[in-house]
């Protein structure tokens, strides 16, 4: 993986800029990626240029053990750090998902009501998914339910009825470099006696 990896990067001014990485540096964003998508809350903005570079890496890395030695210790090591990646890579992928299957009303919803400027939330891939669950979900509801309840209750509101990510739950941090200049106001007595009977 002695090869560098181009990723599209936005500037301050809206214009796209290549950035390049080293494989490790690709691997560091990759990994910090998937913990923050795994820790937080609610869906976070998708890495789809991080995945498609790591794809490309990987692909790099099996056309180049296709020709390396049999046998060879260091093909080994390297096959052991391209399924260490593979994991990296679909436990992102499928903590994504997750999160769009369970809260898949309020993720369209945020991408309909986003403005042109704002990034999407979900890669083009991602959305289809969202979509055609609703609609499967919708379809699923109306054929084994809805039909047979009265007229006044055949229709469900998914925006009510589905959770919306609780973003008022603990998410864990760790600073990666020196913050100046940070207010942190203390508790009042009511949210202490709050966070005492919780």
């Amino acid at each position: 993986m002695a090869e560098e990896a181009d990723l599209l990067g936005q500037d301050s001014d809206g214009d796209s800029e290549e950035v390049v990485l080293t494989p490790a540096e690709l691997i560091d964003r990759l990994e910090q990626a998937w913990m923050n998508e795994k820790f937080a809350p609610e869906l976070l903005e998708n890495k789809s240029e991080i995945v498609e570079c790591v794809m490309e890496q990987l692909e790099h890395m099996e056309e180049n053990l296709k020709r390396a030695k049999k046998g060879d210790l260091k093909v080994s090591i390297h096959q052991v750090e391209m399924e260490r990646i593979r994991f990296v890579l679909s436990s992102y992928l499928r903590c994504r998902l997750m999160k769009i299957e369970k809260f898949f009303p309020h993720i369209l919803e945020k991408e309909k009501t986003r403005r042109e400027e704002e990034p999407s939330i979900l890669s083009p891939e991602e959305f289809v998914f969202a979509k055609e669950f609703l609609a499967n979900t919708e379809t699923y509801l109306k054929d084994t339910a809805l039909k047979h309840m009265p007229p006044n209750l055949q229709k469900v509101d998914l925006m009510r009825t589905v959770p919306k990510p609780d973003l008022d739950a603990y998410v864990f941090l760790r600073v990666k470099e020196r913050q100046e200049n940070i207010l942190v106001e203390p508790e009042s007595d009511e949210q202490r006696t709050y966070n005492e009977c919780s």
